[in-house]
């Protein structure tokens, strides 16, 4: 997360691939995004602010990584909100994809809060494991 939020492509691209190889961080990757869009919007979110957030992801995250794919950041934030059943899509991002895209999404939105992630990360792990003990 540290590279994405220093917007450091050299070391952006280590960092991915140890979060492609962690397990279940893509869970924890999106109930952080879900999280922070839920902080960000309290009011909800409609199709106007989806764009608004993805658009600024591409915006920013393509200054200085240009792998950015706005389709699998779409499909991310589809996750996160709970209205992407990756069974119904042929071309689902795979753990590297989310690996490389969810911290671009995560760092836009904690610009927008200023606060740190780790509070953020707190409430991801244990809704994760909550989510699973229930399961």
């Amino acid at each position: 997360m540290a590279a994405a939020q220093a917007r450091d492509a050299e070391a952006y691209e280590p960092a991915v691939a140890r979060l492609a190889a962690a397990d279940r961080s893509g869970l924890v990757l999106g109930a952080v995004v879900r999280l922070l869009l839920e902080e960000t919007n309290p009011d909800g979110l409609d199709g106007d602010d989806v764009r608004r957030v993805l658009a600024g992801c591409v915006r920013s995250a393509g200054q200085w990584w240009p792998e950015v794919d706005p389709h699998v950041l779409l499909v991310l934030l589809a996750s996160a909100l709970g209205v992407y059943e990756p069974a119904d899509d042929e071309a689902a991002p795979g753990p590297a994809a989310v690996a490389g895209h969810g911290p671009l999404l995560v760092a836009d939105l904690l610009a927008l809060t200023r606060r740190p992630l780790a509070g953020y990360l707190e409430a991801a792990f244990a809704e994760v494991a909550r989510t699973e003990l229930h399961d």
